[in-house]
């Protein structure tokens, strides 16, 4: 990550709140299990070929991920997530084995390091894609590592072959239309038009020096950095460290997440400050508290349709509706579903039996909890 301010987020709500705090609720897991934001050099493809006329692909928004399908050069369609909080390409085994380019005869098997939301870090296969396609955009000699989605599609429901790291689109326009629920790839001019504010949009620098995009945003009188992260399917991850965020509700112990380095605990509230993204104001936004770079993931990004120019290095976050971005309250049914190889797992922090008298079928009432108003 770029900051390293590591503090504990349960000593900073006692002393803030004096709360005393309940178990976790258990949810299934809501991030990705290498998480989103992982933390490398910058890995482009060595040349994008893009047609002259934008190129949209259908895209699915499921959990607030971004999905995307797309024939390679096998002949077979597989489904990726766009992951701008990322600065690796990730793909299965399978994917690498039908796309790879061979290695020099004798040369060593590669890995690359790759840091986990902990700061952690884990040897991954490294491999050099031939050519990588969305719809008719492509991608050559594109540096990715392998690993192994299985759990992850297990708990998305439908299959994963990989993640597209922010790099990939080096070269290009890239916009993730979240209201339209789609992709599109366009060449980037060499010489851009001056540029202009969109109804409804603001553009908004982000930082030169990291693989995945930083911008600033304001809490009151107060200025941070998050990272743009499509691959997090929260709204505002926000790290208080250095910050003086207050609440009209929470926080609370919230979800329970995975990530490479094991589940970890959420706190969830409603800030009393607004937040703005440029000219984009959210109103008294949900919050999940975190130790890490503070993000602005799927929750909130599907207000938007976001334009990534990685060579003048702006985004433009346009909305289709005038006035302030709300976002609703946060419930829980306090339940988590954890799919194995040949059962189910139930995990439960509170639920009401009804036994209907006469019946052999028993009906289970859940109580559904509302994290945040």
């Amino acid at each position: 990550m770029i900051f390293d301010s590591r503090f504990s987020i349960l000593d900073w709500i006692t002393r803030r709140s004096g709360v005393r705090w309940l178990a976790c609720l258990l949810l299934p897991v809501s991030c990705l299990l290498i998480s989103g934001c992982v933390t490398s050099r910058g890995r482009a493809p060595a040349a994008t070929r893009v047609l002259p006329q934008p190129v949209r692909v259908p895209a699915q928004l499921i959990a607030n991920f971004f999905f995307v399908e797309s024939a390679q050069a096998d002949g077979k369609t597989y489904r990726f997530m766009v992951d701008t909080g990322s600065s690796v390409t990730y793909v299965s085994s399978s994917l690498a084995g039908a796309l790879k380019q061979k290695e020099r005869r004798g040369a060593p098997p590669r890995t690359l390091p790759v840091r986990g939301a902990n700061g952690r870090e884990v040897e991954l296969p490294a491999i050099t894609l031939h050519r990588f396609r969305i719809g008719e955009a492509y991608f050559d000699d594109v540096p990715a590592v392998v690993y192994d989605f299985s759990e992850f599609s297990a708990h998305v429901g439908l299959k994963i072959d990989g993640i597209i790291g922010f790099p990939l689109f080096r070269d290009t326009l890239l916009t993730l239309d979240y209201p339209a629920g789609q992709l599109e790839i366009a060449p980037n001019p060499v010489v851009a038009p001056p540029p202009v504010v969109p109804p409804h949009g603001s553009i908004i620098a982000f930082n030169r020096e990291q693989a995945t995009p930083l911008v600033p945003v304001q809490m009151d009188n107060e200025s941070f950095f998050v990272l743009i992260d499509s691959g997090s399917d929260l709204g505002l991850s926000l790290n208080p460290a250095g910050l003086h965020p207050r609440f009209v509700s929470g926080p609370r112990v919230g979800l329970i997440v995975g990530s490479l380095d094991g589940d970890k605990r959420q706190l969830v509230g409603r800030l009393e400050q607004n937040v703005t993204i440029g000219t984009q104001l959210v109103a008294q936004p949900v919050v999940d508290l975190t130790e890490q770079l503070s993000a602005l993931g799927g929750e909130l990004l599907r207000f938007f349709r976001l334009t990534f120019d990685q060579q003048r290095h702006t985004v433009t976050l346009v909305r289709t509706t005038e006035g302030p971005v709300v976002m609703p309250g946060r419930r829980s049914t306090g339940l988590s579903f954890r799919r194995f190889p040949n059962y189910w797992r139930l995990l439960a922090a509170k639920i009401t039996y009804t036994f209907l008298s006469g019946a052999k079928e028993t009906d289970h009432e859940v109580e559904v909890f509302e994290l945040v108003p």
